[in-house]
């Protein structure tokens, strides 16, 4: 079932596109839903250029027929569609489940619109359930990551902070970068972790979008349900 919820909420955005759109095109299994329908539409005729999240999604994109831009050449996007980890109340969203989260939060403040696709079980009444993604520098991995660690303190919380693995390395980033994951539980104040995590030096971005998606169309077994702030 979640595979056909992630097909209809990607349907539903596929909705918000009008030809000639400039589109940032999200990262994860939603977006590659859309990503999927959005070749269709454009093999049926509509015109529209899109710029990727990450080197997958615009893989994906070249498969099926996607023309793409970059963020150089077109600096101004009308739209970006992308999946989120957790959508939590005012739609602060955790992402960077797929490793994508500094491109997607680059893509997604150009663009004057954002619009959250998801199923039912990514809302949640607070965030911090999923482990928070931070994006930081190779140089200096442990002391920032211990930086992370006296920070998230500071706010009441605590939990393991650990770099992602893959097949026993690290997880790099498409930028180059490494990724930690912060699994602090529920997370109160999302805009005071926001500043205390971008106020240490080797942190390079974290998955919370506060303030950046302008809806979210989530799908369950009776439709799907448009959340506005």
């Amino acid at each position: 079932m979640s595979g056909e919820l992630k097909l209809a909420a990607a349907r539903a955005a596929l909705e918000r596109v009008e030809d000639g759109m400039r589109l940032g095109i999200g990262t994860g299994s939603t977006a590659e839903a859309f990503i999927r329908l959005l070749g269709d539409r454009v093999r049926a005729g509509l015109s529209i250029v899109g710029v990727p999240t990450s080197d997958r999604s615009a893989a994906l994109c070249r498969q099926v027929g996607v023309p793409l831009t970059s963020l150089d050449d077109c600096p101004e996007l009308d739209l970006t569609v992308d999946g989120a980890d957790e959508i939590g109340p005012g739609l602060v969203l955790v992402k960077g489940g797929g490793a994508a989260l500094l491109r997607e939060k680059i893509v997604a403040g150009a663009s004057a619109r954002m619009t959250v696709i998801a199923d039912a079980s990514k809302l949640v009444d607070e965030i911090g359930a999923y482990p928070l993604p931070i994006e930081v520098n190779r140089f200096g991995f442990e002391a920032t990551r211990r930086a992370i660690e006296r920070a998230a303190a500071r706010l009441g919380l605590s939990g393991t902070v650990a770099a992602r693995m893959r097949d026993g390395e690290r997880v790099v980033t498409d930028e180059g970068h490494y990724l930690v994951d912060a699994s602090f539980g529920r997370i109160g104040d999302a805009e005071a972790l926001s500043r205390a995590l971008l106020d240490i030096p080797g942190v390079v971005q974290h998955g919370m979008f506060i303030g950046m998606a302008s809806e979210a169309l989530v799908a369950d077994a009776r439709g799907i349900r448009e959340i506005r702030v």
